[in-house]
């Protein structure tokens, strides 16, 4: 997202010398705020000091690991990890802290806040890595021939089951592409209810609902994106009604019977993010909506080594249907630059950063081994340590997958994610779910 040349070693002490003896005590640009957001250039042994606001919850203290282990290969770099609060939008957060004058020097953003930020962090167009990036991994990132952001990894979401619990209600081994209709999926539900198991646990976050579940319906209006960002357009210009639409109203049909089959039925809102993960890591419950992301979590509360895979999530009882048998992924999660505020020498530290991820062994063991991302590199041929990430690369080896919509806008999941809760407490009922959906349609410019 940006590239700044190093000066001059005589033109820098010459600034040096300026700014110590001009400035004093002033507020210089790259020092920290009050929230201790920002990092500062020099430091105790003349080391670059560098920030990374981390929206990934679930891999705090493998990134706080990882910036141990970085510092230590780079001596002359030291690395915060700083944690986006929950339930704040990297969006929302890094925006605060732009406003604030002291911004982190790296932030991990959603795919579609990058653009949002363009003026205000680095081209990385130059960097090595971006000739080993998957296929598309940037196209969403590039404006004006200029890649502007690091992509993470790829992610994918669905039903997560367990496998044990799933092969105990079928009796035998469970296979996922059995589960091709909605109908299929019921069935499944009735099998490991009466296996003496609860079907599954329905997470309530507005994350959840509304930048993962709710996006399907957009997703799987059409195989060609071109088409499905047609159909978007058409909401914002208010040309689409959706009382009558398929996809839309299969997804919530779906969403119906998740509801009905939930463990917390009776209190859909009380449950969080850890109980999802604990529920079906004991074998509690045979599935979980979720992503990728959940394996470490999941693991925590695994005690019998068991295996874990992915269902797509059906919207009809038409096999064929589109999406009904495609697991949804993309790359998400972006890292990005800032240009604004932070030095040279800082950017340079974070480029280095990047670029330890993705060519040096630890770095690839962070990503592949600690925290179970599938890199969007080409160069990284680490096979997935995870049963979560293996299931997401077979159905990429299959070619059954559809593209998630990685690009929504910025209070999508605040407020559309709010609309679905209402929907699942039975605080809200179908029309008023739809017509919110569509009135915040029209709001986006």
């Amino acid at each position: 997202m940006k590239r700044v040349s190093w000066m001059n070693m005589t033109v820098m002490i010459a600034i040096l010398t300026l700014l110590v003896s001009a400035c004093g005590g002033g507020n210089q640009a790259g020092s920290k705020n009050a929230e201790g957001a920002g990092s500062s250039a020099g430091g105790s042994g003349g080391k670059v000091k560098i920030s990374l606001l981390n929206s990934k919850g679930e891999i705090q203290t493998q990134l706080e690991a990882a910036a141990k282990t970085f510092e230590a290969d780079h001596p002359g770099i030291t690395l915060e990890i700083m944690a986006a609060p929950a339930g704040t939008s990297p969006f929302e957060r890094a925006s605060t802290m732009y406003a604030s004058g002291n911004p982190p020097t790296m932030i991990m953003l959603d795919t579609g806040d990058v653009e949002k930020f363009k003026d205000r962090i680095l081209d990385l167009s130059g960097e090595k890595w971006n000739a080993d990036i998957v296929e598309n991994a940037t196209s969403l990132t590039t404006f004006d021939g200029k890649n502007l952001a690091f992509p993470l990894a790829i992610e994918g979401y669905g039903f997560i089951y367990n496998k044990p619990v799933l092969d105990q209600a079928v009796g035998g081994q469970f296979d996922p592409s059995t589960i091709k209709t909605r109908s299929d999926l019921e069935n499944l539900f009735k099998q490991i209810e009466a296996s003496g198991k609860k079907a599954l646990i329905v997470s309530p976050m507005d994350w959840s609902l509304g930048a993962h579940f709710l996006p399907l319906a957009y997703a799987t209006q059409n195989k060609d994106m071109a088409e499905v960002n047609k159909f978007i357009d058409s909401l914002k210009a208010g040309q689409t009604t959706l009382a009558d639409n398929k996809a839309l109203n299969g997804l919530l049909d779906t969403f119906d019977l998740m509801k009905e089959y939930n463990i917390d039925k009776k209190s859909p809102l009380s449950g969080v993010y850890e109980r999802g993960a604990e529920l079906l890591g004991k074998g509690e419950v045979g599935i979980w909506f979720q992503g990728n992301w959940a394996w470490p979590q999941i693991k925590s509360f695994d005690t019998a080594n068991g295996e874990y895979g992915f269902i797509p999530v059906p919207i009809s009882d038409t096999p064929d249907d589109f999406g009904n048998r495609e697991i949804s992924l993309a790359t998400s999660k972006r890292i990005v630059v800032d240009k604004e505020k932070s030095t040279p020498e800082q950017q340079e530290a974070a480029k280095a950063f990047l670029n330890w991820l993705v060519y040096e062994e630890k770095g690839q063991d962070f990503l592949v081994n600690q925290t179970n991302i599938i890199p969007a590199f080409k160069s990284i041929t680490l096979p997935a340590a995870d049963p979560l990430g293996r299931s997401i690369q077979e159905y990429m080896a299959k070619g059954q997958f559809q593209e998630s919509m990685s690009v929504l806008p910025a209070d999508h999941w605040a407020k559309l994610g709010a609309s679905m809760q209402k929907y699942l407490s039975g605080a809200g009922d179908r029309g008023t779910l739809i017509q919110e959906i569509e009135e915040y349609w029209k709001t986006v410019k």
